[in-house]
């Protein structure tokens, strides 16, 4: 799935045998930013392919994955691989089948655990259900383009090798940077909190005091700051080595927030510093500032600089 020509839709084909894991592959795939459709019959996916995109999503950009099995409507081996030969003479797809395997064996323990029947043996035993699926679906596994035995994997492992094997370049990751201030109050949804509260303070300047970390005489007066370089760089270093771990795992917003005491004037500045920061780096942010309009007050930012002290001492 590595193909990139512009107008070229992608479409994953998604079978296997029941019980090997194709709700969370299709689960991991929609996560990974995928349009994807279960149970679909494939002699459709032609006036689906006409359809527009989901509202927000645009064509051609947005991959779709097509899941079916032994259970989806008009389900016949050799009348499905004559339609996906056909999907295949199209020049403005790109088709690809993953076929989900596993042992006999060990599907048999999963529907015992979920205390499911195989839907091919409703009144039989669910091994006889699994061999005759097995029988049913080999022409497919021989047509498929990627096979993954999950025998031995958990879904943890199955989600890893499809977001491995199916993310896209781009990836789908949306990072966001906020800045705050403690005295008004934690942000509910930051995964990562960065307490910039050790650099000098621009509101005891009088003539700072009424601007933001967006002008340039604050943003001067921050990066004054004998620590200010270094710890920029650190925490650049470790955003730079985490964003792409979350983004390998599927994680789909990463909330990154820098607080001060105010919200006003140093966060705003890392805020934006972070910003430029990330952008060269290949990411998009998006920047909000909560506390920007906040009104400046002594008695916060006195309370905060206490704060600030009790903790580091």
């Amino acid at each position: 799935m590595n193909s990139n020509q512009p107008g070229i839709k992608k479409v994953l084909l998604v079978t296997g045998l029941s019980g090997a894991g194709k709700t969370t592959a299709l689960q991991t795939l929609e996560d990974l930013g995928w349009e994807a459709v279960d149970n679909f019959p494939i002699r459709l996916a032609g006036p689906l392919l006409a359809m527009p995109s989901p509202e927000g999503k645009n064509e051609p950009d947005v991959p779709l994955a097509l899941g079916f099995d032994t259970r989806t409507r008009g389900f016949n081996t050799n009348r499905l691989i004559e339609q996906i030969k056909s999907l295949h003479q199209r020049n403005d797809i790109q088709i690809t089948m993953l076929f989900l395997d596993c042992a006999g064996m060990e599907i048999e323990r999963r529907y015992s655990e979920t205390r499911r029947r195989h839907p091919l043996a409703q009144d039989r035993p669910a091994i006889d259900g699994i061999a005759q699926e097995r029988a049913l679906m080999e022409p497919l596994r021989r047509w498929a383009d990627v096979v993954i035995d999950t025998s031995r994997m958990s879904a943890s492992d199955l989600q890893a090798d499809i977001r491995r094997r199916f993310r896209m370049p781009s990836g789908t990751m949306t990072v966001s940077l906020t800045s705050f201030g403690f005295s008004r109050g934690m942000p509910h949804n930051a995964d990562l909190v960065f307490d910039m509260r050790f650099l000098r303070n621009p509101h005891w300047d009088a003539e700072l005091r009424p601007k933001t970390g967006l002008e340039a005489d604050v943003s001067a007066f921050i990066e004054a700051d004998p620590a200010y370089a270094e710890a920029i760089q650190k925490i650049y270093d470790l955003l730079i080595f985490l964003l792409p771990r979350y983004d390998a795992q599927g994680k789909a917003y990463v909330t990154v927030a820098f607080g001060c005491t105010g919200g006003r004037h140093r966060s705003v500045h890392v805020t934006e510093q972070f910003g430029k920061l990330l952008r060269e780096a290949g990411y998009s942010p998006a920047i909000s500032h909560r506390n920007l309009n906040s009104r400046p007050i002594d008695a916060l930012e006195r309370q905060g600089h206490d704060n600030a002290q009790a903790n580091y001492s």
